[in-house]
């Protein structure tokens, strides 16, 4: 059968007999709409009746029309507000009140004693600020431009209003023990007052603005003499939000036409400043390099293949908007000043882009992935909608291939696939592509440069003569050039920031880029004037070159050529190799067998009861006669023999369980032998112990939807850890997703923890019940008072339950989860996604048989 539509190779879409029947149905429609509308109108000129009785019954109409709207609207916002009713209130806080960051994140704190230092400290900051401004600012605005060299700041009063810190975060935990990373969100809604001299006709001023974002403080190393740290380096994550009020004659930029192109200049000047991979440093001790803290190796990088996307908004419409039509769908892609944009997809609601993008990753987590999908018009593109990504969670998944839901529209979903690449030294591990991806990453660190010369005429002169000329050396006092440096690395081009006056001119830049191919790419890089653009000098470097170096990495003053008798410049030149990273193995767990053993002998005191001779010597021929598995591989129960676990476990030596409880139901009955039976590939036991010893359903079976579920019980979301310095054992229960859906608004449901053998009433953990959603975020911690070798031999029991049975004597149980924690390493702790599984019952789809 014909599908509804045909690919074309451009990505068009051309129409089908079916879909030209459904305008065809939709223009008939119109058209009886039409027919309905103004028949009466010329059925009451044709009887000659007064056209008041039509006017009348239109008003009536719409008036009821409206009404019905009206009443419709109101009905859904309550039924909305009745089935959401936390989520709603708390948006409406948020948009209505603007709450700080310490309202919304329990782990952001409010700290009300640094606002205070702030207040007291804010006249000595303004101090401050105005002989910066006025000593070096000044100075740099005049030597940038020849119509500047008469502008003097005539007023600096940075106000009455200090610059206050609504939230900060502490990682600590996350982090090397050398670093403290702290994350605070700045607001500062300013009374500023400063006004400037152009010349004697022109006046400028700025009287007030708004600043607002996030910065990071990273206080590293931490050192065991005064002052216990080494340095302080700041710089914001994302571009931080700024608005300006003008005064003077730089109040036309408070004109729509003007006003982002002044504030968008003053953000690039921030950003680079202060947005990464631009730092500000405050060494404090004399061992520390500044380039080494103002321009570490990054992170790693990010590989993001934009695959396709589907249930688009269709935003063209045809007929006055009575035929739907579709989209021009874009995906544009931004992670701090570096961004892109993907191809156009025409007529589409479901492209196709299958798109490759690079990008270098400074802090993780912390940076983002901002997506916006556009639809493309002639005039304003409309909004499709948009997903961040922190790329934190791609550190930690190595590899992530997903469909991610837009935000901001009714319907829409993007399908990306994102790989995590480490940078490497080790030869071997190139690996060159022949699509086009990178190999390995080039990063640059630009210092300073020396004895440039002034401008061609005396380049000119050195390479006419050899050497200046008498003339230029004695006469008047030579000034240096405006100059700044350029990187070219195929069709990637890069600039610095301009050295203005300066025949050693200092720029202190970092600059990445991507490599293809190591053996025929070079980097170049020329030095030139800023207003003429002539080459003051220039320099190639071979990749090769690095690469064959055993540490990759040039450090030293390079001779320009093309220039002065004694012109250098000095790099730093790092290759790094790109090595895609696997997803980390999940953490095995015990066969479940060990797990019902151990708790049996528990629960009857440790006085197993003795197995028959006959049972004994069985278990034993058929422990001996199973391989035992390897230490990587997962442990799971063997499908012949129900009875015996694949390590070997003599279960006829356990004890027997207590009546009426699960264990004993699970064990006692005949295995069937049309039970299905998988391997465990992650963090669960396919048979986890009883969600709960003292339930009124102990005993009981489980519901028949969820015994008939051929699909997988879902995901939950845990950080195990443990706090040395508190002697405590930490549960962190982040979020579940994909539940069993026990009605059609979702689940009512809750997680219950017991840190085993402790199964008793009073050592039950359990978080708040979260209403209607297959997609619980719970952000609940939990600590057990356990030493830490105590703690290594402890199992985690951990068990998702609906809060609404289905019927009496039913199990609550709709995902259980059996964590050994001798396998994870509790002081460094373990954050991961893992899976939900029914005893007895299958977490895969049915296997066919035939």
């Amino acid at each position: 059968m014909a599908s509804a539509a045909q690919t074309q190779p451009g990505g068009t879409e051309s129409l089908t007999p079916s879909a030209v029947n459904h305008i065809l149905m939709e223009f008939v429609i119109y058209f009886g709409r039409a027919v309905a509308v103004f028949y009466p109108v010329y059925l009451t000129g044709y009887l000659g009746l007064s056209i008041s009785w039509i006017l009348l019954c239109m008003l009536m109409f719409t008036w009821w029309q409206k009404n019905r709207r009206w009443k419709d609207v109101r009905i859904d916002s309550a039924i909305d507000l009745v089935d959401n009713e936390s989520h709603i209130i708390s948006s409406e806080l948020k948009n209505t009140l603007q709450m700080a960051s310490w309202v919304h994140f329990t782990d952001v704190e409010k700290v009300q004693w640094v606002n205070k230092v702030l207040e007291q400290a804010w006249p000595f900051f303004g101090m401050y600020m105005e002989k910066l401004l006025r000593e070096n600012i000044q100075q740099t605005v005049r030597m940038s431009n020849s119509a500047l060299k008469m502008f003097k700041f005539t007023k600096i009063h940075f106000g009455h209003k200090p610059l206050r810190i609504t939230g900060m975060r502490a990682y600590t935990h996350e982090v090397d023990q050398r670093e403290v990373i702290l994350d605070m969100n700045i607001d500062y809604d300013s009374d500023v007052d400063i006004d400037a001299d152009v010349n004697a006709a022109i006046t400028v001023g700025i009287k007030g603005l708004k600043f607002q974002g996030m910065l990071r403080v990273i206080l590293e190393p931490l050192i065991s003499q005064a002052p216990l740290v080494g340095g302080v380096t700041f710089f914001f994550i994302r571009r931080p939000t700024l608005q300006i009020n003008w005064t003077g004659m730089t109040n036309l930029l408070d004109s729509p036409a003007f006003s982002s192109l002044s504030e968008e200049a003053i953000m690039e000047i921030i950003a680079s400043l202060m947005v990464l991979p631009n730092r500000m440093c405050i060494p404090l001790i004399d061992q520390l390099k500044v380039d080494e803290m103002r321009f570490p190796l990054p992170r790693g990088v990010v590989r993001v293949h934009v695959l396709e996307a589907k249930d688009l908004v269709a935003k063209d419409t045809y007929m006055m908007g009575m035929v739907k039509g579709k989209s021009d769908p874009y995906v544009t892609l931004r992670v701090g000043n570096r961004h892109f944009k993907t191809k156009t997809i025409k007529e589409s609601l479901a492209p196709k882009w299958n798109e490759v993008y690079e990008f270098v990753v400074h802090e993780a987590p912390g940076q983002e992935l901002e997506i916006e999908l556009f639809d493309e018009d002639r005039d304003k593109d409309d909004f499709l909608g948009k997903y961040n990504l922190d790329f934190g969670e791609v550190k930690r998944e190595k590899e992530m291939d997903q469909w991610f839901h837009l935000e901001g529209v009714n319907s829409g979903d993007i399908h990306l696939k994102l790989q995590w690449l480490s940078l490497r030294t080790e030869s071997s591990l190139l690996n060159e592509s022949n699509a086009g991806l990178s190999c390995a990453m080039l990063a640059v660190y630009l210092d300073n440069a020396s004895n440039l010369p002034k401008d061609q005429k005396e380049l000119t002169v050195h390479h006419k003569h050899g050497k200046h000329s008498k003339e230029a050396r004695l006469t008047k006092k030579n000034v240096g050039p405006n100059s700044y440096v350029e990187f070219t690395l195929d069709k990637d081009v890069q600039k610095s920031k301009v050295a203005y006056a300066s025949k050693n001119p200092v720029w202190e830049q970092g600059f990445n880029f991507f490599v293809q191919n190591v053996k025929t790419q070079e980097l170049t890089l020329q030095v030139k004037d800023h207003e003429k653009k002539y080459v003051l000098g220039s320099l190639n470097i071979p990749i090769l070159r690095l690469f064959n170096i055993s540490s990759m990495c040039l450090d030293q003053n390079f001779p320009l050529e093309r220039s002065g008798p004694d012109s250098q410049i000095k790099l730093k030149v790092t290759l790094r190799i790109l090595t895609e990273e696997r997803p980390p193995p999940k953490i095995p767990v015990s066969s479940p067998s060990n797990v019902k053993q151990q708790n049996r002998q528990v629960k009857a005191g440790g006085n197993a009861a003795a197995a028959t001779p006959a049972a004994s010597a069985a278990a034993a021929t058929t422990a001996a006669a199973t391989p035992a598995p390897s230490s990587g591989a997962p442990v799971a129960s063997s499908p012949g023999l129900p009875g015996v676990p694949l390590d070997g476990t003599n279960k006829a030596a356990s004890p027997q369980p207590r009546r009426n409880s699960f264990l004993a139901s699970e064990t006692s009955k005949p295995s069937n032998p049309n039970m299905r039976r998988y391997d465990s590939h992650s963090l669960l036991s396919e048979n986890s112990i009883a969600s709960s010893r003292f339930d009124l359903t102990d005993g009981a079976s489980f519901p028949q939807a969820i015994r008939d579920h051929q699909g997988s019980f879902g995901e939950i979301n845990l950080t195990v850890r443990y706090a040395t310095m508190r002697n405590k054992l930490m549960v962190l229960v982040h979020a579940c997703r994909n539940l069993f859906p026990c009605s059609d608004s979702g689940t009512d449901s809750y997680v219950r923890i017991y840190l085993l053998p402790d199964n008793s009433w009073r050592h039950r953990k359990k978080t708040h019940v979260k209403r209607k959603t297959v997609k619980p975020v719970f952000e609940e911690k939990f600590e057990f008072d356990v030493s830490l070798e105590d703690a290594q031999t402890r199992q985690l029991d951990v068990s998702v339950k609906n809060n609404k049975m289905f019927r009496k004597r039913e199990r609550t149980d709709i995902g259980m989860l059996m964590l050994d924690l001798s396998q994870i390493d509790l002081v460094k702790g373990a954050s991961d996604w893992f899976e939900l599984t029914i005893p007895g019952l299958s977490r895969s789809t049915r296997q066919s048989h035939f």
